[in-house]
């Protein structure tokens, strides 16, 4: 005999909580019936471990979608629940949960909550206009239960002839949501959040040869020494559709101070890659909870590919308690600390490996120095970059020797490492250097710039970085040997070009001219460009090379021949720093024919 009771709560609030603050995405309704299912399945094992209750030979959930009916079907073969279960764990705490989700969130705006399982099961009202529970308890003598309700302030519950132990819910789909009825969404959608649970899920089974949905043991559960390479690229590929095999992994496996296990792979990410390309997905219990969840993992391995499963961290509370529980930063310091030392042990026992999967690693590495300083302390010794020779080196050997505090006060600084930023757009830089016996270091990754004014940060009396172009006569001159009468023809020849000029005898008699730029004045224009402010006007400055048989010979020349001459050597050298506009492109075509003219008249 059915009979009906009253939810102790204003229905006419009920929905609108559900639908607005409960959960952010309607579709995480499946996580949270399928969840409840897998609790009542281990439920119902650990009764039986203890030899309260027969085991079952084939713990499974099944998931049933049927269009033309309009229902959506989770069924278990879990514990069940008698009569006076349904009241008290459906009816009163479901709804009174409620009640308090309303009274500690609603104040504070429900911003960024991650999970609510135990108003797991009216989650499903965000996509159904009715539900009813058909469940038999374990117990024995127990009878089948019916309980029904559209999320209003009243449900009905009585007995059926539900013959087998354990739980169905059926979900009359509302006609906005008939979506959820669809095999592969709902396939996509068991897939996202319940990979790895922990017992069997079938979707629509057609017979006994149905495949589960799921992997119930998954591979981050074993062993690291029980795992295979092959198993390790499988399980990636799987989880993150990405078929490139990754460069290698981490196995987490923790039991105390607190419960971790996970794998973290370090993907084919090359040199220009976005911030946020990678996805950490957080488990609890083998739930899936969220991709990266920055308070459990530090920003910088977002980069990565991963699957973290965590019991013990709290799900039923705001990101801003994560932030600031003790038992999260720790999990967090764990994991960076096991990123940092697989990345030295990598680099003491195969630096080979470490430094080929260098160009993928450079930018995650940087990254990761630059959002966190523990990480930075750890791998600071392991800082590579190629010299112009293509050998690798730690950064800290290019640096020379430290400045005292009193030779930095009498304004003396340390000596600066050269770097090349672009190969191709600095080959004439690279040549001279390269000709004089010179070294410099390849910066070719977009967040170097970044990088590298961190390190002068971190190492003031060390080290200051100069890119190649920014001061060729200091690394390259041969003596100082200004020549007033040829400064005095380029500068003349250049008036209105807002260029300094710059005589110096070079080692490399063969270049005329090179232009140099000031390093301060260049990244603050680089900064500029890059938060969007306009690039501002770079300071240039041409050093005109007395060595240069062809810059002597404008001394001879007539005025004319002077200022054609000294505009071409500029343009040569302007051309070696970026592409002319069209304008100079044209007087330097303009020139070029004419010198060549009066060449070939000869």
């Amino acid at each position: 005999m059915e009979k009906q009771g009253n939810i102790r709560i204003a229905s006419e609030n009920m929905m609108p909580i559900i639908k607005k603050w409960l959960y952010s995405d309607k579709d995480i309704f499946v996580r949270e019936i399928v969840a409840n299912a897998q609790d009542a399945i281990t439920k119902h094992k650990k009764l039986a471990d203890l030899g309260e209750t027969a085991a079952e030979e084939h713990y499974r959930v099944t998931v049933t979608a049927d269009a033309k009916a309009g229902t959506l079907t989770v069924e278990d073969n879990g514990i069940g629940m008698t009569e006076e279960e349904v009241e008290k764990y459906i009816t009163q705490i479901a709804f009174s949960g409620a009640a308090d989700f309303v009274d500690k969130y609603e104040k504070a705006g429900g911003d960024g909550i991650i999970g609510h399982f135990g108003l797991g099961f009216y989650s499903a009202y965000m996509v159904s206009e009715n539900i009813e529970i058909f469940t038999k308890s374990y117990r024995e003598d127990a009878k089948g239960v019916h309980w029904a309700s559209d999320g209003n302030s009243t449900y009905t519950i009585g007995d059926c002839d539900k013959e087998t132990r354990g739980t169905k819910i059926v979900m009359h789909i509302a006609k906005e949501e008939k979506e959820f009825l669809k095999a592969d969404k709902l396939r996509s959608l068991l897939r996202k959040y319940c990979s790895f649970m922990p017992y069997e899920i079938y979707l629509d089974p057609t017979g006994k040869d149905d495949k589960p949905v799921n992997t119930t043991h998954p591979l981050y559960l074993k062993q690291p020494k029980d795992c295979t390479d092959e198993e390790y690229k499988t399980f990636y590929r799987e989880t993150f559709s990405d078929f490139n095999e990754p460069l290698f992994w981490i196995h987490l496996n923790m039991e105390y101070p607190f419960r971790l296990k996970g794998i973290l792979f370090f993907p084919k990410v090359k040199k220009q890659v976005e911030l946020e390309r990678g996805k950490v997905k957080l488990y609890c219990n083998q739930v899936f909870i969220a991709d990266n969840i920055k308070e459990v993992i530090p920003e910088f391995l977002m980069l990565l590919n991963g699957v973290i499963d965590c019991p013990d961290i709290p799900l039923n509370v705001s990101r801003s308690f994560l932030q600031n529980d003790k038992q999260v930063q720790k999990i967090a310091k764990h994991i960076t600390k096991k990123v940092a030392d697989k990345l030295t042990e990598l680099y003491k026992n195969d630096k080979a490996r470490y430094e080929s999967c260098w160009p993928d690693l450079a930018t995650f590495v940087k990254f990761g120095c630059l959002k966190d300083e523990e990480f930075y302390k750890r791998v600071e010794d392991i800082l590579i970059y190629k010299n112009l020779a293509g050998e690798y080196r730690p950064i800290a050997s290019f640096y020379g020797e430290e400045v005292s505090e009193e030779d930095a006060k009498n304004g003396k600084e340390p000596e600066p490492v050269y770097y090349v930023s672009d190969e191709n757009k600095q080959a004439q830089y690279i040549k001279m250097f390269k000709d004089a016996g010179l070294d410099a270091i390849y910066c070719d990754t977009y967040i170097d710039p970044h990088f590298l004014s961190f390190l002068e940060y971190k190492n003031p009396s060390r080290v200051r970085f100069l890119r190649i172009d920014a001061d060729v006569a200091g690394a390259l001159k041969e003596e100082s040997a200004e020549d007033a009468d040829l400064k005095a023809v380029f500068e003349k020849a250049l008036d209105g070009k807002h260029v300094t000029v710059k005589t110096e005898k070079l080692k490399d008699a063969g270049v005329p001219a090179v232009i140099n730029v000031s390093e301060f004045a260049r990244r603050m224009s680089e900064m500029h460009a890059f938060y969007g402010m306009g690039e501002s006007p770079a300071d240039l400055t041409l050093v005109v090379n007395t060595a240069s048989a062809a810059v002597q010979a404008l001394k001879g020349a007539d005025e004319e021949a002077q200022k054609k001459g000294a505009m071409h050597v500029y343009y040569l050298a302007l051309m070696n720093y970026r592409p002319l506009k069209p304008e100079e492109l044209s007087e330097f075509l303009s020139t070029s024919a004419m010198l060549l003219e009066t060449y070939l008249k000869k």
